[in-house]
């Protein structure tokens, strides 16, 4: 049996377990929110698409119901607000990762755990902490689906498959993020050499343009349409597939970094292995010094916020 928990129904948790469904992934999916009418209202109208999908349980349930879970993925949480940061959304947040987390432990002590909630890289240090699971077991979300957006963005620039790009956005999932331009390719050619072969020279101006839409892409879809929550899904279900088929994918969750670039004890998003016990190994890129500086820059503006959280 492949059983997965869903800790928060909002939209962030009813969408990745709308896209969790489809893939045939789970045998089980048991939904648990604070408000339980919802969790139930969601449960009903998932199971009345399964004759599209694949044979499967959902169901709305309590703590009780995740001792046999492999994965718990969590994303009850505050929303964040129009104009409100990720980081300003902490305190609210760790209040509610208080409750959940010793739950989760009273109930089950070998699943991983899989924080989508903002900010999740502190949320994930927080989780960490308050459960006193291993390292490994603890990851977040991260820059997952900013890495996406860049690929995305990039693909568009250079009309090309999106698939065919390879860069990464590290660091905080926030402002704070940076894209690691000196290793981009597509598909093993150099970034800035591919873009002159479609026939774009003004290496500078494209790249901060990109970045700056991916790093603000949160603020501008939640002031169209008050949340952002498909792709997130989408990219939730990325990192479960490769946990639950224990694929060993390499992509940049936000898990515990200890010593790496100089950085303290805490977590941010950097490519590592994810396989079925989580994160195998942490990949250390080689970063340009502005790059290795700004990470070090993000992680310091990170520990300052965890450090107000007394975990």
């Amino acid at each position: 049996m492949r059983k997965a928990a869903i800790i928060g129904c909002g939209f962030v948790g009813s969408t990745t377990a709308f896209s969790l469904m489809q893939t045939g992934l789970f045998s089980q999916l048991v939904l648990i929110d604070a408000n339980p009418a919802r969790a139930h209202g969601e449960a009903m109208d998932l199971s009345h698409g399964l004759p599209f999908a694949h044979p499967m349980k959902i169901y709305a349930g309590s703590y009780d119901d995740i001792h046999d879970c492999a994965l718990i993925i969590i994303t009850a949480g505050a929303a964040q607000r129009p104009g409100e940061t990720r980081l300003e959304l902490v305190h609210r947040n760790a209040a509610i990762f208080r409750s959940i987390i010793p739950e989760i432990v009273r109930h089950n002590r070998e699943a991983v755990l899989l924080i989508v909630s903002n900010p999740v890289d502190v949320l994930t240090y927080a989780a960490l902490k308050l459960s006193g699971f291993p390292p490994n077991r603890v990851l977040g979300s991260g820059t997952v689906l900013d890495t996406a957006r860049l690929k995305y963005l990039l693909s568009e620039h250079l009309q090309v498959d999106s698939r065919s790009v390879h860069a990464f956005i590290i660091g905080e999932h926030g402002d704070s993020e940076l894209a690691v331009w000196s290793g981009a390719n597509v598909s093993g050619v150099a970034l800035d050499h591919f873009c002159e072969l479609r026939g774009h020279f003004d290496h500078p101006a494209a790249t901060e343009r990109i970045y700056r839409e991916v790093r603000d892409s949160a603020y501008d879809i939640i002031a169209r349409k008050g949340a952002t929550y498909y792709g997130v899904a989408m990219a939730v279900t990325r990192i479960a597939l490769s946990i639950v088929r224990d694929e060993h994918s390499v992509l940049p969750v936000s898990c515990l970094v200890q010593e790496r670039y100089g950085i303290p004890d805490l977590c941010l998003s950097l490519p590592a292995v994810v396989g079925r016990s989580g994160v195998e190994t942490v990949l250390d890129l080689s970063l340009s010094p502005p790059e290795q500086s700004n990470l070090l820059q993000a992680a310091q503006t990170l520990r300052g916020i965890i450090d107000t959280l007394e975990l």
